[in-house]
């Protein structure tokens, strides 16, 4: 499981630098996933509700490529929504194995399959998948490859070259015959991107502004929360959503003996989600150990979800 020092050490490196950032694994405490659980049920944020589309509308396809007593890893497992959708399509699922860094969604995702899916050996993994993953030994005890299931996106918050060196990663650890099936999410009109990223009931922007109280409460951090507001806009040179956390005055943060200091509209820069056409990251899998098998979009190609296989 990540230790607290994780936390600790990533905000003082990631405030240290210029421009400031932290990293958007630390969203995911108990309330940062309850807030995404929220986002994704907003209006403006498509990728949840098509991404379970597409899950629900290809699912014999999809099952007939993956084949039968299949063994299942989920990295950012989240809620079980889109699990619950692949494994229903699934013939004879044998394992499932949640992966996040949540350690309270991680649970309580693993349970719910399990109770869901009470033919299918499920386990959980508290671990960081963007780092080097150790499988536990008893996974994959039917001796078929696993399949990676990577949904919703999380490939977006690297950019291009980490997300290569992400899926070469993932090449080693799946071998020769593993497979993975991912979402990826698209190009679009940037007023699309702008509303998904700020939804007018005001939950990505708690979600952002919950990092400060993360510091907060558990670094002990004196941050006035109330003098930073959060803000999303499409970058259309980088061809990412850009999210940060601004600070409406000078002022400083304090914990652990440092002080780091803001001006007026000084930002940290929180998360990056990069939106790719279907040939960039083709080209991006193709220089990674991968090649894309099959590729099903939305009428309206918002979103794809993506069957990648070993070379």
């Amino acid at each position: 499981m990540p230790e607290q020092s994780d936390f600790l050490e990533e905000v003082i490196s990631g405030l240290s630098q210029s421009p400031k950032s932290i990293p958007p694994k630390f969203f995911y405490d108990e309330t940062g996933s309850y807030l995404f659980n929220k986002i994704c049920e907003t209006p403006e944020y498509y990728v949840t509700r098509t991404e379970i589309a597409l899950l629900n509308n290809n699912g014999t396809e999809i099952s007939a490529l993956i084949g039968t007593a299949s063994n299942v890893m989920e990295y950012g497992c989240g809620s079980s929504l889109k699990i619950n959708a692949l494994l229903s399509a699934l013939h004879e699922p044998a394992e499932y194995l949640a992966i996040d860094i949540s350690h309270e969604h991680l649970i309580q995702t693993a349970k719910s399959v399990a109770k869901t899916f009470p033919a299918v050996k499920v386990g959980a993994l508290c671990a960081d998948f963007m780092e080097i993953v150790d499988l536990p030994k008893e996974f994959g005890v039917t001796g078929k490859a696993p399949l990676l299931f990577f949904p919703g996106s999380t490939i977006g918050n690297q950019t291009p070259g980490e997300a290569g060196q992400f899926l070469g990663r993932v090449r080693n650890l799946l071998g020769a015959n593993g497979s993975i099936l991912i979402g990826v999410d698209l190009k679009k009109d940037k007023n699309i991107l702008n509303r998904a990223y700020d939804d007018a009931e005001g939950f990505t922007a708690a979600f952002n502004l919950n990092l400060l109280k993360r510091m907060k409460n558990e670094l002990k951090a004196e941050v006035d929360v109330g003098s930073f507001y959060h803000l999303a806009f499409f970058n259309e040179q980088q061809s990412r959503v850009e999210m940060h956390l601004v600070s409406k005055r000078a002022q400083t943060i304090t914990f652990e003996g440092s002080t780091f200091e803001f001006l007026p509209d000084e930002t940290i820069h929180t998360e990056n989600s990069y939106k790719y056409s279907l040939k960039e990251f083709s080209k991006i899998a193709e220089n990674n150990g991968f090649t894309v098998r099959k590729t099903w979009t939305d009428q309206n190609k918002l979103f794809s979800i993506q069957y990648l296989v070993s070379v």
